[in-house]
């Protein structure tokens, strides 16, 4: 891996700033619209005044996605004193746009509907998504602390209790809300919630341009925030900013092939605390593995959550046939799009698979549904054939009936055919979804030197982390990260400043 310049990496930091400014307002908008159609009250939530800063603290936790809410919660639970720096104008990040919901093994809710799981086969499916490459002991953390994720949320009201599964999952293990609705914003909600109930201080459009140093361990932040530059003091720092997928000069000169492809990411996802973090010597994993993902909607970059294949979706070409497993990894159901003619397929549904996937209800208000009374009339409306789409529809029916997919070997999502009336399609192609490369952390979250030695007191959780995923994430595998890693940094962040 080629070692960056501290040029170059002030270079990521100042397109980060760029970036930022230029989103904002677009990014303010767009949340806007995401409350109207789901009747989420996270925009209304009321941040830390600026002129409350303090000029110091235990643990600064840089970033408000799931991952650094999490942090701040379990720091403070562990009896530190925490604040909360946000860049952009509201919490949330990549988080709220997440939608399958979060995997974990051994659950509770698995346990109250009969599923047998365990954290090995958790393990062995994750191990085999990435292609054998995920940082082991990472891994093998990440499963053993999944259940008790689940049951920390749950304790704080945000409850993951209905289950489904996403591709490479052998056994329904993700978990979302109740109602079967995305889960970001519920999650994004009730962590704010509880951010809040814990008084801890969240300041956003708080942009933290450096991370300060001394004596070799991190000692707290430059931020910019209320028109001026200030530094706070801390005995830990946590860096939970998410990836790169939204800075395209990074994602491209990592893997030149995305040029030109949409990003499902957030505007704020630029990077800034890698680059930041490496300032100070620390190592990255995986930095070229970039995920894309199969289902985004081009016009919007709108993520078409894996839930709906697995509820019983299924993929159609332009010919209106089925063209491969639809709950295959994400890298190769991507793969397996690209190689179509047209580059483009359709996600096609029934009645009754949206009334199990309320994100649909969504989708349908933005405009990127169309809907046929009949499936002769959807063929119409997309410019399939009819006669084929009915075959189609057919086969995969009479599949799901003898539970068997002779055409593509496909075993999971396969418990309801799509035979009510309206039909729905979505027109969809991949985009750049995660950045699987970041910071290198042990166990500990604490992060690691070129060296593999912890630099002293910074830690680190979620997408601004590498190695556990390997070459290839398995849907719903992300939220289980930034809650499960998240609470890992906050907690051993705490100890450490009490040491």
């Amino acid at each position: 891996m080629k070692k960056r310049s501290k040029l170059y990496l002030s270079l990521v930091l100042l397109v980060g700033m760029v970036v930022n400014a230029a989103g904002a307002l677009t990014r303010v908008l767009a949340q806007t619209e995401t409350d109207a159609t789901t009747g989420a009250s996270e925009a209304m939530h009321d941040y830390t005044d600026p002129a409350s800063l303090e000029t110091s603290y235990d643990v600064i936790v840089i970033g408000a996605g799931g991952g650094g809410m999490a942090a701040a919660i379990s720091a403070k639970e562990a009896g530190a004193n925490v604040v909360i720096f946000e860049k952009m104008p509201i919490a949330g990040g990549n988080t709220m746009k997440s939608s399958a919901g979060m995997n974990a093994s051994g659950t509770k809710f698995q346990e109250a509907e009969g599923i047998e799981d365990s954290n090995d086969l958790f393990f062995e499916e994750t191990l085999a998504g990435g292609k054998e490459t995920n940082d082991q002991e990472l891994l093998r953390f990440f499963v053993d602390h999944s259940a008790p994720a689940i049951d920390w949320l749950d304790s704080m009201g945000i409850s993951l209790s209905n289950l489904t599964t996403t591709g490479g999952m052998s056994v329904e293990r993700t978990h979302r809300p109740a109602d079967g609705s995305a889960v970001g914003q519920y999650l994004v909600d009730g962590l704010l919630k509880n951010v809040f109930d814990h008084e801890i201080p969240l300041f956003v459009n708080a942009n933290v341009l450096e991370i300060l140093q001394t004596e070799g361990a991190a000692s707290g932040v430059s931020v910019e925030i209320n028109g001026e530059t200030v530094e706070v003091e801390a005995k830990a720092v946590i860096v939970a900013t998410g990836g790169f997928g939204a800075n395209f000069d990074m994602v491209v000169e990592y893997n030149p092939d995305l040029e030109g492809f949409v990003t499902t990411n957030h505007d704020g996802a630029t990077g800034s605390g890698i680059a930041m973090a490496q300032l100070l010597g620390a190592a990255v994993v995986d930095m070229k593995e970039i995920q894309i993902h199969p289902t985004v909607e081009q016009e919007t970059s709108y993520l078409i959550t894996e839930a709906v294949r697995g509820e019983g979706g299924i993929l159609v070409n332009q010919s209106g046939e089925r063209f491969f497993n639809e709950l295959d990894t994400r890298d190769n159901v991507s793969a397996a799009i690209i190689a179509l003619p047209e580059q483009y397929a359709y996600v096609v549904v029934d009645e009754a698979l949206k009334e199990r996937v309320k994100a649909l209800n969504q989708y349908e208000s933005m405009g990127l549904v169309v809907k046929g009374e009949t499936i002769e009339e959807l063929a119409e409306l997309t410019s399939m054939p009819a006669d084929a789409l009915q075959a189609t529809l057919s086969q995969w029916n009479e599949s799901v009936t003898n539970q068997s997919d002779e055409a593509f070997g496909r075993t999971t999502g396969m418990a309801i055919g799509l035979e009510q009336a309206p039909f729905y399609a979505i027109k969809i192609a991949p985009g750049v979804h995660h950045t699987m490369g970041g910071l290198k952390i042990n166990t500990n979250a604490e992060i690691l030197n070129e060296a593999g030695e912890v630099i002293p007191g910074l830690y680190a959780s979620g997408e601004a982390t590498g190695g556990l995923h390997g070459k290839n994430r398995i849907g719903g595998n992300a939220v289980a990260d930034i809650i499960i890693f998240g609470r890992q940094a906050g907690q051993m962040a705490a100890e450490f400043v009490q040491e």
